[in-house]
């Protein structure tokens, strides 16, 4: 199971829907689709700045999360992007692969 930020900008209708249904709907909504998915949600806040709302969530995979973008995505009521989170452990993992790798110019 992987972990998800998932960061969402409300479109003008989005809006309009948070303003009639009101934060607690709309993480009904988010948890059903996460665990519609086989997810859960962790957390569900909603930001200042150029993200709207952010929701923290384990997925089983990343085809499960593209479903979740792609959905949200296509009901015109939010731009959405995903993050994948990583652990210190699976970041430790990383740096003991030691992948070959030449930079461009050298």
């Amino acid at each position: 199971m992987g972990k998800y930020m998932i960061s969402a900008s409300y479109t003008a209708e989005g809006l309009k829907g948070v303003l009639a249904d009101g934060g607690t709907a709309r993480r009904a909504s988010v948890d059903a689709l996460i665990t519609g998915l086989g997810g859960s949600v962790e957390a569900v806040y909603w930001t200042f700045g150029g993200d709207d709302v952010v929701i923290i969530c384990d997925v089983p995979s990343d085809e499960a999360v593209a479903a979740a973008v792609l959905t949200v995505g296509a009901s015109g009521a939010a731009s959405v992007r995903t993050t994948v989170l990583l652990t210190a452990d699976q970041i430790d993992a990383a740096v003991k692969m030691s992948p070959s790798y030449r930079a461009p110019g050298a």
